[in-house]
Parts: C-alpha cells; sequence; structure tokens
C-alpha cells in the first residue's frame, strides 16, 4: 500500500490549509445554511468510514463494495447548495484540492484491485454561482493507453493520479492549472505525473495541451502535453514545486544497476531538473541543483520540503543520504 501511504501523508495538513483558503471566503458571505452545515456533517462520518474501508479491507470484494458506498453517498453530499466550502477533514485517504481561486475541488483516490493493479478514481467539482452541484466525475483509461504524454483528454478518458499539488498560472488573461500527483504504477515502480489543467469555453475540464516543452541538442525541441518519470518502488523522490525558485522541482534519475530500459532500477542521484513557467509553457530547465556532498549532507536549496509541501527535515534528509548513497555507488562500479 505504498500509494496510500504516498499520499496520505501530509493530508490533513493539507486539509487545513484548504480550510484557511475556505474561512477567508466564508468571511465575505456564508452560504452554507447551518441546516446543510449540520447534514454535511453527518454525510462525512460516512464517508470517513467507507474512505476507510476501501484502502484497508482485507478483501478485494469488501474494497469495492466500499468504494461504491462512498461514491453514492459523496455525490448526495456534493448535493447540498454551496457544498463546495465544506472541506470534508475527517477523510484522510482521499486527496482534496482546490486552486488558489478556489473555483473548483478536485478529489483523487485509488482503489486496490490486487498486488499487480491499483485504480484511480476521481471527480471535479466546479463551483456555481447559485451553489448547484456542477460535477464532473473522472475515468481512468490509463492501462489502455501505450502514449498517455501525446495526447489531450478530458474526464471521460483520464490519466489517473493522486493530485497532492494545483500551481494556478496565468497567460494572455486566462487561468491554467497544473497538476502534481502520484500513481501506485506497479509492482515494481511509481509514477509521478505533471499536467496542465483547462475549461474549455463550455466550462468542461480538459486535461494536457501543448504546455509542456523540453529542449534537447540532439532532438530538438519536443512538446508534451503531461511529463512524468518512473523510478523504483521504494526510492524516495522529490516532484513539487518551489515557491521560492518559482519553478517545478524534481529529482534527476538514473538506473541503480546501469540498465535504463528498465524504469524499476530508476533512482535519485543527487541532481535536480525543473520546468520554468514562460509565455504558457513549462520549459524545462537542466541540472538545477547538482551537489557532490559527503554522506549524510544534505543540500539546503532542496528546501526541506516532502511531496505534499511540508516541512520535513528529518525525512528529506534520510532519503537524500539514501540517494546519494545508491548514485556514488553506481558511480564506483562505473569506475572500476
Amino acid at each position: 500500500m505504498n500509494g496510500v501511504k504516498y499520499y496520505r501523508f501530509g493530508m490533513k495538513k493539507n486539509l487545513l490549509f484548504a480550510t484557511f483558503i475556505l474561512i477567508a471566503g466564508w468571511a465575505q458571505g456564508q452560504k452554507l445554511t447551518t441546516a446543510n452545515l449540520n447534514l454535511l456533517k453527518q454525510k462525512e462520518d460516512s464517508l470517513a468510514h467507507f474512505s476507510h474501508l476501501m484502502i484497508n479491507a482485507e478483501e478485494a470484494h469488501d474494497r469495492f463494495r466500499a468504494d461504491s458506498n462512498f461514491v453514492r453517498i459523496l455525490v448526495r453530499a456534493l448535493q447540498i447548495p454551496h457544498s463546495i466550502d465544506y472541506p470534508f477533514q475527517k477523510i484522510e485517504t482521499v486527496s482534496q484540492l482546490y486552486p488558489s481561486d478556489s473555483s473548483f475541488r478536485i478529489f483523487t483516490w485509488q482503489l486496490k484491485k490486487d498486488e499487480y493493479v491499483y485504480l484511480q478514481k476521481g471527480a471535479i467539482q466546479v463551483r456555481t454561482d447559485d451553489g448547484k452541484l456542477k460535477l464532473f466525475p473522472l475515468f481512468d483509461v490509463s492501462m489502455f493507453t501505450s502514449k498517455p504524454e501525446d495526447s489531450v483528454r478530458n474526464h471521460l478518458n483520464w490519466i489517473g493520479a493522486i493530485y497532492y499539488r494545483i500551481i494556478q498560472t496565468s497567460h494572455n488573461g486566462k487561468n491554467y492549472y497544473t497538476l502534481l500527483g502520484f500513481d501506485d504504477f506497479s509492482i515494481s515502480s511509481n509514477k509521478k505525473w505533471m499536467e496542465v489543467l483547462t475549461f474549455n469555453e463550455r466550462g468542461e475540464p480538459q486535461f494536457g495541451g501543448n504546455f509542456i516543452r523540453i529542449d534537447n541538442d540532439s532532438t530538438g525541441k519536443k512538446i508534451y502535453h503531461r511529463f512524468h518519470i518512473e523510478y523504483k518502488k521504494d526510492a524516495g523522490t522529490f516532484f513539487n514545486f518551489d515557491p521560492e525558485l518559482n519553478m517545478i522541482v524534481y529529482d534527476h534519475l538514473i538506473s541503480e544497476s546501469d540498465e535504463p530500459e528498465r524504469k524499476q532500477t530508476y533512482v535519485p542521484d543527487g541532481s535536480y531538473d525543473g520546468f520554468k513557467w514562460q509565455n504558457g509553457q513549462w520549459v524545462h530547465v537542466e541540472k538545477i541543483f547538482n551537489y557532490n556532498l559527503e554522506d549524510g549532507q544534505f543540500p539546503h536549496d532542496a528546501r526541506l520540503r516532502d511531496d505534499k509541501g511540508n516541512i520535513n527535515e528529518a525525512l528529506l534528509e534520510e532519503a537524500s543520504r539514501r540517494n546519494l548513497e545508491k548514485a556514488d555507488s553506481l558511480k564506483k562500479n562505473k569506475d572500476n
């Protein structure tokens, strides 16, 4: 259940942050009535119960039954007017994220079928003036596509991920919402995804577009609709937005066994790449940090944050130490 641990970690702090944003909105005029607020609290208790079961139940049929009950109750809860202003803080195994403008909320979670297959689930709730529900369920088709980086998609053919960060940007008067997410991809490797969410003229969500640019001296400029890294199951990797650098920063990966075709062997090498928002695109930046450190040291500029954006110095120091040991070991093996 590595993926569950991954996005559950720091969830309470994310929800507290979301609550802070909502409180600011409530100060301008609370639209949730007392009766509806109490009703949402009741439904939240049921949602917390079923969300726990759909992750922790021993048998697959119990997890699927819990997921079905969770979805049914969630939709009923969201039908309560202005429910978008209710943060569901008790639901710790489901990611709930708002952009900085609070124009929508995105739910994502995963359902374990067996040791080999995790199904990604989700929905986008869009804010409406009258408080009525505008909801787009997300249907994951990751297992049915061979080239997920090369297509614009909608909520019916979504590339599933558990989102842990939204970065809101703008260009020429339009808002763009970059999603960073985790995918418990296989029994031996994980993925982290980056893609841009927009809304079309009908107000429908659209995933991907010509927003990610990687320039290479040998292959020239390439445009991707979405970007991902794939790495060894137990490797600690950083992939997040750094507000001080105003960039998305992620670990540069290498094969610890010198087998570049086997993504399940990839681990961080101690350097970092990134993306900078420029003229409506995320432009790739190579080798942001590149340190040769003594064993046990930690690069201050890595910002000491986990993938939820929470400061966790002990966790990242330990991950950095392990990753640098792997990189040093690989270098020594190549030199011998």
